[in-house]
């Protein structure tokens, strides 16, 4: 349990460019507070002592703002940045090297009794609000993005976004990219993980550019057959799979 701890301790410096010293992680950091304190409450709950891990676990929550109860199973360098509001319920599974914000919650979906919280594998990230709802499994490396929600298993290193929770096609991703840099802007700071309306709109007078460009070398290639004297870009539109945008 105390290399645990200190493991949990050492940790913050790999993801949190804001800490300093092991002085400040052990004094001031909530995430790390929780977790010592879960440290505690699992090893009573291992040994039977159901209601004096409960009370244990109360007195982390009242102290950091995190409930974990002390059912949870949690691996070793799980770093919860900031932590208020994140809720992790008694059957969830968190592996080595996960990463969780505020106000997430691994929560149930049914009163029954037996496994009913989600699964985290190693290496997972989940964004600040992300609720991961029922017995399912986020795999291996996988992001969820923040304010999603996610009910269904998620595969490794893929990401989640949404509500309910959707996951990306790094393909049309990159096809989005491609068509903003041609009309000459950079696309970066609009996201798939935005719910914002105007993101929408966005994506979809790219998506429509795109299936427009190919539209109109159709256009092209049928006029050159008739004898009509047209250039053509053949490598305008190459990049683009209408029949991928008409998923969207």
């Amino acid at each position: 349990m105390f290399k645990h701890i200190k493991e949990d301790i050492s940790v913050v410096f790999e993801r949190d460019p804001a800490a300093r010293t092991h002085w400040e992680i052990i004094t001031t950091y909530p995430g790390v507070h929780a977790l010592i304190i879960h440290r505690l409450s699992h090893w009573v709950w291992g040994k039977r002592f159901f209601w004096i891990a409960r009370f244990i676990s109360h007195i982390g929550r009242w102290l950091t703002g995190i409930e974990i109860h002390p059912g949870a199973t949690i691996g070793r360098r799980v770093f919860i940045d900031h932590g208020m509001g994140v809720v992790i319920g008694e059957t969830a599974v968190i592996g080595d090297d996960c990463t969780l914000y505020h106000g997430v919650t691994l929560g149930g979906t049914s009163w029954n009794k037996g496994k009913r919280h989600p699964t985290l594998e190693q290496g997972v990230v989940i964004g600040a609000g992300a609720k991961v709802l029922g017995p399912i499994v986020i795999g291996k490396g996988a992001k969820i993005g923040s304010n999603a929600v996610v009910v269904k298993d998620v595969p490794e290193n893929a990401t989640a976004v949404g509500i309910p929770a959707r996951i990306l096609e790094q393909e049309t991703n990159k096809q989005r990219d491609d068509m903003a840099e041609k009309i000459g802007f950079s696309a970066y700071a609009v996201s798939d993980n935005a719910n914002d309306p105007m993101t929408k709109a966005i994506h979809a007078l790219l998506d429509h550019a795109a299936a427009q460009d190919v539209k109109l070398q159709e256009v092209m290639a049928q006029l050159n057959k008739l004898g009509a004297d047209v250039e053509s870009d053949a490598e305008v539109g190459k990049a683009f799979d209408v029949d991928a945008f008409k998923k969207l």
